[in-house]
Order: C-alpha cells, then sequence, then structure tokens
C-alpha cells in the first residue's frame, strides 16, 4: 500500500509541474474566525479547478449571552471558465459544496432564505442545530497579479443548498426537539483571497 501511495504522490507531484498551480487563503472567512485553504489548478488555456476547505471548531463565551457557537466544515469544489486567461481577469465558475455545522445562540446574517422547513437563520437564536448540507451554485470573480507570483482575488456566489438538521434546545445538553429537513437559496460564496502561484 505504501508504494502505491507513493506512486500517486509521484505522478501528483509531475502533474502539478507541468500544470500552473496556487494555493490561497480567504481573508474575510479567516477573519470570521474560520481557517481554511484553496488550491487551483490550471486544466486548459482558459480553464482551472479550484477546491476549498475551510473549517470553524471554536465556541465563544460571552457574560451576556452565554455559549456562541457556529462550529462548521465546508468542502467546496469548483470549475472556472477566463474570459481572457486563467489566473488573470474576470472568471465563471460552477461550484458544489457540501459540508456540517453545529450552531447556537447566534445571529446569522446570511443574504438568503429557508424554506420548506426551519428557518434556521431566525431559530438559531434560540435553539442549536447539528445538521450536514449538500449544494451547487455558479460563480462571479476577478483576479488582480500583483506581482509574478502573488494574485488578489474577489469573488461572489449564489446558489441552493439542501439540510438536513437536528434541532436541539440550546446548550450542550439540550434535549432534541425534532429532525427535519429545509431549502436554502442565497449567497453561497463571498471571498477576498491572497494567493501564490508556482
Amino acid at each position: 500500500m505504501r508504494y502505491l501511495y507513493s506512486l500517486v504522490f509521484a505522478m501528483l507531484t509531475c502533474f502539478c509541474a507541468s500544470a500552473q498551480f496556487a494555493v490561497k487563503t480567504n481573508l474575510l472567512y479567516d477573519a470570521a474566525t474560520s481557517p481554511n485553504l484553496g488550491a487551483e489548478l490550471g486544466v486548459g488555456s482558459k480553464s482551472t479547478v479550484n477546491l476549498v476547505y475551510g473549517f470553524n471548531p471554536w465556541s465563544f463565551q460571552s457574560d451576556t449571552h452565554g455559549e456562541r457557537k457556529v462550529k462548521h466544515w465546508v468542502l467546496m469544489p469548483e470549475y472556472r471558465w477566463w474570459t481572457c486567461s486563467k489566473f488573470n481577469g474576470h472568471f465563471l465558475g460552477v461550484h458544489a459544496m457540501g459540508g456540517e455545522f453545529n450552531a447556537s445562540n447566534v445571529s446569522l446574517p446570511i443574504p438568503g432564505f429557508f424554506f420548506s422547513g426551519d428557518n434556521i437563520t431566525s431559530e438559531v437564536k434560540d435553539s442549536r442545530y447539528q445538521a450536514a448540507f449538500a449544494g451547487i451554485g455558479v460563480t462571479y470573480g476577478y483576479q488582480w497579479i500583483l506581482s509574478e507570483h502573488w494574485n488578489l482575488e474577489a469573488e461572489v456566489g449564489v446558489g441552493y443548498n439542501h439540510v438536513w438538521y437536528d434541532k436541539y434546545r440550546c446548550g450542550d445538553c439540550g434535549g432534541k426537539l425534532k429532525s427535519g429537513h429545509s431549502n436554502y437559496a442565497g449567497l453561497t460564496k463571498l471571498g477576498l483571497s491572497i494567493m501564490y502561484i508556482f
């Protein structure tokens, strides 16, 4: 098995060495105490594929509000088409996303709406939700070349997510109130990323 991993690693190294490749972090997501890492690979003269992983493992204690949290992880693959050349200027993308969250006692100012199930945006103030989600969306973005290896990227995406949830009373040991599912339509991506291109 060790030889198989070595072979896969060697093949990926050769592939990445012959293609344009970048690593990035979304500064807006970082500012929201959610570490993240992205990788983007050129797959054609006007095409790239992008993969971003982000997570937030923390709870916050407040004297006035008690424990607050939006613990989560998300994985977001995307195909991008560039109007000029890859890693430069305007791009359009199609993205998918999936992940899980555990949130309670917070206000979520998400520009979008939930339908055919709980309105999690408003109800998470007084309840705790443990949930999984999956969805799709479209992206528009722009990259500015800062130097030979550094770019700045801005992006916004809208789309749809289906959410499967368990609802609990607030607190770690709060009793389960119900299970259900809901649908979300609205903002799915917002980013201002700094990136290094190899």
